[in-house]
């Protein structure tokens, strides 16, 4: 696959990024419905893949959501919408789980699909939520990005197709990548352990 190269011109990047990034958040005062994501959260497809991760037997197959932009403007906040949908990128450092240490599942903001465990987050000192792989390899999908001025590998969620971040190839053994993650692309749940997980939902 075609990541990025290792050193990335970041600094260029973030002073291209930040000012745009303060304009477009401002005024976003709307909340996501929680609700919605507990009803996914318990879908028959989660509960297989976690099953799958734990397991490693169970196969399962993503079927996709598809939504007009007008339908995901509805469901979304403002800079859910502005990072799920029009690829956007938030603020490091500033951002909700980049220095989270609590144990538990990252779903998708959009869709509620389990993206990342707790498991495999680690401190890469970038400002950003950072995993060395995503819960499952299904769950993820790659697209070649060539905005800023770069050459980069775009992560988009395998279900709804919404942007989550980018993969990088300077992260830590033993895959080597750095799943550099959006916090508003994601919906942290606490305590959600993987093996417990599989038993609770068998």
């Amino acid at each position: 696959m075609d990541h990025a190269k290792k050193h990335a011109p970041y600094n260029i990047f973030l002073v291209l990024l930040i000012p745009a990034l303060v304009l477009q958040s401002c005024g976003s005062k709307e909340f996501s419905d929680a609700s919605r994501h507990a009803a996914i959260h318990s879908s028959a497809l989660s509960q297989q893949i976690i099953k799958s991760v734990s397991a490693d037997t169970i196969d399962f197959e993503i079927e996709k959501i598809t939504k007009t932009e007008e339908e995901w403007r509805e469901q979304l906040t403002n800079s859910e919408f502005r990072i799920l949908r029009n690829r956007g990128t938030e603020i490091p450092y500033t951002n909700e789980y980049w220095d989270n240490k609590e144990e538990g599942i990252y779903y998708c903001q959009a869709c509620g699909l389990p993206l990342f465990h707790s498991d495999t987050k680690y401190k890469s000192g970038t400002g950003w939520p950072s995993f060395w792989k995503p819960i499952h390899e299904k769950v993820v999908e790659e697209r070649e990005d060539n905005s800023y001025f770069m050459t980069r590998t775009e992560i988009v969620c395998a279900r709804c197709g919404s942007h989550i971040g980018h993969v990088f190839e300077d992260g830590p053994e033993p895959t080597g990548l750095r799943y550099c993650m959006n916090s508003t692309a994601l919906q942290f749940e606490k305590n959600a352990n993987l093996e417990n997980q599989s038993e609770v939902q068998q």
